[in-house]
């Protein structure tokens, strides 16, 4: 019983979500795990490969990392975020240490769309799990904008969002107070930086998944088809073996 009952408390379960337990800072407990293989599967599917960089805004204690940092070549990811104590509480008690000297991912302790501007590299694909939807339309605009410079050309940014009918007159980050948008507000904040919006058939516990496209990325493929792991795999192998 005792095994059990310390088993329980170091998942945190039970905890609220911004309970200052690394599991619990970030969202329901309960649902670490189902976030970080539903971002994966996603990001794979959409056509993530080993080889890409990644930026991950907002990464906590490496709920997604823990995945894609073992996934992705050596300092081809890249994590953004400003609580130094959760990515620490992450590599410590989800990754290794040994596992961060192998792959050698990056860390930028800020809470500043300007850092993105510090790394100096074109990402592939960028991923913001449950941060729009605690973020006023200022701070959203400003991680639209920086992304989108720092986004390859047939780059993809995909964020949650919480769908609302009219826009928050919040300002700034207001964890762990939710805030929700129409996705027309957001469609007219990603044209602004030209990146393309489009809303994704992919399920989420409590959100919706958003594609913020560079022009170059194809999302043509899955307009006549399910976004699935099957039609993606279809689509990346009829590319591996085009002459």
């Amino acid at each position: 019983m005792e095994r059990a009952s310390k088993y329980r408390e170091d998942l945190g379960l039970g905890l609220k979500p911004g309970d200052p337990q690394y599991r619990a800072y970030v969202g329901p407990p309960e649902d670490y795990d189902l976030i970080a293989a539903m971002a994966f599967n996603l990001l794979t599917t959409l056509g993530l490969r080993q080889h890409h960089s990644l930026l991950d805004l907002g990464c906590g204690s490496l709920r997604i990392g823990r995945l894609l940092i073992p996934y992705l070549n050596q300092g081809r990811y890249f994590g953004v975020e400003p609580n130094k104590w959760l990515v620490e509480d992450g590599i410590r008690r989800e990754l290794g240490e040994t596992l961060v000297q192998i792959k050698r991912p990056t860390f930028f302790f800020s809470d500043s769309p300007d850092t993105i501007a510090q790394i100096r590299l074109s990402f592939d694909f960028a991923l913001a799990q449950s941060i729009f939807s605690h973020c006023g339309l200022d701070l959203i605009k400003g991680w639209l904008s920086a992304i989108s410079r720092s986004l390859a050309n047939d780059g993809a940014f995909v964020a949650t969002f919480l769908v609302g009918e009219e826009d928050s007159t919040k300002t700034g980050w207001i964890y762990p107070d939710c805030v929700n948008y129409p996705p027309a507000t957001l469609e007219r904040a990603a044209t602004d930086v030209n990146l393309r919006f489009e809303i994704l058939d992919w399920k989420h516990p409590r959100q919706t998944w958003a594609l913020f496209a560079a022009p170059g990325f194809d999302s043509t493929w899955f307009k006549k088809q399910p976004l699935t792991w099957n039609t993606g795999l279809k689509r990346a192998l009829s590319q591996k073996h085009q002459p």
